[in-house]
């Protein structure tokens, strides 16, 4: 009952982020409906969770839609082998971004901790590159958070935190689906004032 209690708590805490994910969809929509990607990571648990939103990107989530660039970075495991194998483990997401990610493309690390060093050098390096970062971690302050561009927090324990990152990650493709409908329909409405004025059939010019 703890347990239960802990994640209940978690989740209410998650109200005060819903404007931040609100505001992430928005500017996630239009960067990979402008030809940009996300990039993901994170170890263990988080890893699976940056999996999570990656899939749903280049899937969907609740509505039929076009597929678009995400990237699990530990997904490639050959990549992430050789990497940490010539460069060590801390160099496996950066290296990763440094290859990936293009200015104005979106990094999201997730971290229970937010002190996982191979998350803290991707940050660095999505900087380096032009990247935005947005950090999803558990309590803070912590290093991650101060790292990455914008950050939400998480406080519980490690398991508590991980559902709650799931949570977050669904609100996320909500608030994206969302926005990315919104966009379609203006760009239609362009379109639709673009065309010419319909004639009426056996209508008399004047």
């Amino acid at each position: 009952m703890n347990r239960l209690s802990e994640v209940v708590t978690a989740l209410n805490g998650l109200r005060g982020s819903a404007g931040t994910l609100t505001r992430w969809g928005a500017h996630l929509a239009a960067r990979l409906d402008s030809g940009g990607r996300l990039l993901a990571a994170g170890n263990g648990g988080s890893a699976a969770e940056a999996q999570h939103l990656t899939a749903e990107l280049v899937g969907r989530f609740d509505h039929d839609r076009r597929p678009f660039s995400a990237i699990a970075l530990h997904g490639d495991t050959s990549s992430l082998t050789a990497i940490g194998n010539d460069y060590g483990y801390a160099e496996v997401f950066a290296r990763q971004v440094r290859a990936h990610a293009r200015p104005g493309d979106v990094l999201v690390l997730l971290s229970t901790s937010g002190r996982s060093e191979n998350l803290l050098r991707a940050a660095d390096t999505a900087r380096q590159v032009g990247a935005v970062t947005w950090a999803l971690t558990g309590p803070g302050p912590n290093p991650l958070a101060a790292a990455a561009d914008e950050a939400v927090c998480v406080s519980g324990g490690t398991t508590t935190v991980q559902e709650a990152h799931l949570v977050l990650v669904h609100l996320l493709c909500a608030s994206f689906e969302h926005a990315l409908a919104e966009r379609d329909a203006e760009a239609q409405a362009e379109r639709d004032a673009r065309l010419p004025a319909q004639r009426v059939p056996g209508a008399v010019a004047r």
